[in-house]
């Protein structure tokens, strides 16, 4: 297999609680939120990594600790092979042009004082890519339109367009400076259904046409089934499930999988009947469960799910942060389901 595009390693962004002056002067113990805690992701070259999970479960502060934007308390980001915080100033440099993000809400991400045509421009002012005003405007034209608007659009303000319009402005922009690998944060949550399909077959396009590769953060499992090649399963900063989108939606295997995908809205009125709901609250992320940290809401959950779990690969592609489920029994289930059906014709 090739070196993936981008790898996490151990990964953990923890942060400490402000316990005020009166916790200092009692002298309690520091607390620590533990929001990402000990990931390991790959994201191949040319493929979307769909990452789901309940707000609050830490996929976006995940996506900004790959970016840069927070700096890890511990474990290790690698792209291309390099360890991010150890290579070259030049290396750096051409790294922020290869890492793009494009944010949730497009309107507080655009600002409001500059035109368009400014606004897609200045990342390549401040990389110095093209070598004169001249040449950066035609690659803004090009860009403007690729994204479905036309030229005379250019010199009007962010607040005279749509949510939509506003998020194709921040997809140009992020295409701007000819990037490798784009964190996607909730890019579609913000629109409407059918504006959000019109940004998804945008996206799909330019995937292709620029060899993109995504981190596509979201809560949207439709969305996830529809644009991602892979998708992982978050719960309070670890790695729940990780597999192909139809290992995922076919064959999942963590209960809480399971439980994300019954939530996803059905016409069907007797399945609503018969879906598993998840309950008890979310514990919290400063003193997290022990173990498996779903346990305490998990269906099948017993007293050794409180020791320390690993991980079980029940294919090539497919990893499962669970102790109650058997990849042995993954295999034999199969194996008699292939065999009924070769019976039945």
């Amino acid at each position: 297999m090739s070196e993936p595009l981008l790898e996490t390693r151990g990964l953990q962004k923890h942060f400490r609680v402000d316990s005020g002056l009166l916790g200092r002067l009692l002298s309690r113990d520091e607390q620590w939120v533990k929001a990402v805690d000990g990931v390991d992701l790959a994201i191949e070259r040319g493929e979307t990594l769909g990452l789901v999970g309940e707000s609050g479960c830490g996929k976006s502060t995940l996506g900004e600790t790959i970016l840069g934007l927070l700096d890890p308390t511990d474990g290790e980001v690698h792209y291309e092979g390099d360890r991010i915080d150890d290579i070259s100033p030049a290396r750096m440099r051409s790294l922020r042009t290869d890492i793009q993000v494009i944010f949730q809400d497009p309107g507080a991400s655009l600002n409001p004082r500059r035109r368009v045509r400014d606004i897609v421009r200045r990342p390549m002012e401040v990389h110095g890519i093209g070598d004169s005003k001249a040449e950066r405007n035609d690659r803004v034209e090009e860009l403007i339109e690729r994204v479905g608007f036309s030229v005379d659009q250019l010199d009007r303000f962010p607040h005279e367009f749509s949510g939509g319009q506003q998020q194709r402005i921040a997809i140009a922009r992020a295409l701007a400076v000819d990037p490798e690998f784009i964190v996607a944060d909730e890019p579609t949550s913000a629109l409407d259904v059918s504006v959000q399909a019109q940004i998804l077959n945008l996206l799909d396009d330019l995937q292709d046409e620029f060899d993109l590769t995504f981190l596509f953060i979201t809560h949207d499992l439709s969305v996830v089934r529809y644009f991602c090649d892979r998708v992982a399963v978050m719960y309070l900063g670890e790695i729940m499930e990780r597999g192909t989108t139809e290992e995922i939606f076919e064959r999942h295997q963590h209960p809480y999988t399971e439980a994300l995908l019954e939530a996803i809205p059905s016409t069907d009125l007797d399945a609503r009947g018969n879906r598993a709901v998840l309950e008890g609250d979310v514990p919290s992320p400063i003193d997290p469960p022990s173990g498996c940290k779903f346990r305490t809401r998990c269906p099948i959950a017993d007293e050794g799910c409180a020791a320390p779990i690993d991980d079980r690969a029940f294919s090539d592609t497919q990893v499962v942060h669970c102790r109650k489920r058997s990849p042995e029994e993954h295999g034999a289930a199969r194996a008699g389901a292939a065999r009924s059906d070769s019976q039945r014709r």
